[in-house]
């Protein structure tokens, strides 16, 4: 109580000063808000925006552990200082060498992540006279999640700067953004530095110093394996479910991110229309092109051939596929708002995705460009299903009147 007592003295001598805004977000981080509405429709919660978007967190936080432990595994497994790690349980994986490394390479990107963006929003609020929103606080996680673990750091400083100006504050802020703020950041890395986004030697920490030794490191990705026919690089079925393989930090674990999304739905901040509409999305996209196979339309020959006869089911495992569908597509602010408009916006995510990461093999990864082009077209989805649904209530109504 001391500390509370302490806070609300210091939050009462700020009030109305130019550094407010930042103070009331300390506060209000550590505390929930007694503000109380007394006029006008409301509705009374428990929480606010900030437990929400904490839940969240809460949820990718598995996904982060488990990518520290990865990188420093992937990291020793390819200098051959330890052997393939057998199953989820091995012993080779889950040991304190490996977060070691992997601590040292992704906590930095943590840091740097909510360091700039949130300095970004404090600078915002201030200059504007508004209090810190929010909304950063999910993206400043899911930002270090979905990079590898080699990227330079003034390289996500310069991509948080622009995703969170350019993609959030200048359309108004948290809650008006139209593209989902961590793909944007994402995006603008892979437009601006290509070759550490999609480079067979990023994915693994150590690859790019020692490229061109005669100990160089390979991060290549399943994704990438399969793109140019060479298969899945070695690794099983159960490997890609479990997580073990290269790949951006917190996207590799299909097993964690399916838990943090059934989090999600058991406490009603994700949608579970989304979620499953994606899915059934992306498996009918790959069914379409396993039976292109079968035809014999796409011979062995062809650059597509990899990963058009890779099983349906398995485009689920691999890439970023899941860690988007749970954690970006289902971004209330972007998504489509209706019922029936979440189905036909996660049907479009995964049948696109499925379809961009077939046809192009120089960066075989569809669901980031997927997400933001259907977080464009999420209003017009929501703009005819209402339109529909006027217009059959219109004619409802004629019938009883005739």
């Amino acid at each position: 109580m001391g500390l509370k007592n302490k806070l609300h003295d210091l939050k009462v001598k700020y009030q109305g000063k130019k550094m407010a805004p930042a103070f009331n977000a300390i506060h209000t981080f550590l505390y929930a808000p007694n503000e109380t509405t007394h006029s006008g429709s409301h509705i009374r919660g428990a929480d606010d925006l900030k437990r929400t978007m904490n839940t969240v967190i809460m949820a990718m936080v598995p996904c982060l552990i488990f990518g520290m432990f990865n990188a420093g595994y992937q990291h020793n497994l390819a200098l051959g200082e330890i052997v393939k790690s057998s199953g989820f349980l091995g012993e080779t994986f889950w040991t304190l060498d490996n977060l070691v490394i992997g601590l040292w390479k992704v906590l930095p990107l943590v840091v740097v992540s909510y360091g700039v963006g949130l300095l970004i929003e404090f600078i915002f609020a201030v200059i504007k006279g508004h209090e810190v929103e929010e909304g950063y606080l999910v993206t400043g996680m899911l930002v270090p999640l979905i990079v590898p673990v080699d990227i330079p750091l003034w390289m996500l400083a310069v991509a948080v700067s622009f995703g969170v100006v350019i993609g959030k504050e200048v359309f108004g802020g948290t809650g008006m953004n139209i593209l989902n703020p961590a793909l944007t950041i994402r995006a603008f890395l892979f437009f601006a530095y290509p070759t550490w986004m999609s480079g067979d030697k990023v994915w693994v920490h150590g690859a790019v110093e020692r490229a061109g030794t005669p100990d160089a490191i390979s991060g290549e990705t399943i994704l990438g394996g399969l793109a140019q026919n060479k298969g899945a690089l070695g690794y099983d079925v159960m490997d890609m479910f479990y997580g073990i393989i290269p790949g951006s930090v917190g996207e590799t674990s299909a097993l964690l991110i399916l838990l943090g999304g059934l989090f999600l739905v058991f406490t009603k901040i994700g949608s579970w229309r989304i979620m499953l509409s994606s899915v059934i999305g992306a498996l009918v996209m790959g069914l379409i092109f396993n039976w292109v196979i079968d035809v014999d339309v796409i011979t062995e020959s062809s650059k597509f051939y990899g990963l058009m006869s890779l099983p349906f089911w398995h485009h689920l495992l691999i890439g970023g596929f899941a860690f988007g569908t749970v954690f970006m597509a289902t971004d209330p602010v972007t998504a489509s708002q209706t019922n029936k408009g979440k189905w036909i916006y996660g049907f479009l995510i995964g049948f696109i995705s499925i379809m961009i990461r077939v046809f192009n093999p120089a960066y075989p990864e569809g669901v980031m460009l997927a997400i933001l082009l259907m977080n464009v077209f999420a209003p017009t989805i929501d703009h005819y299903v209402v339109q529909a649904n006027v217009k059959k209530r219109l004619k409802r109504a004629k019938v009883k009147t005739a």
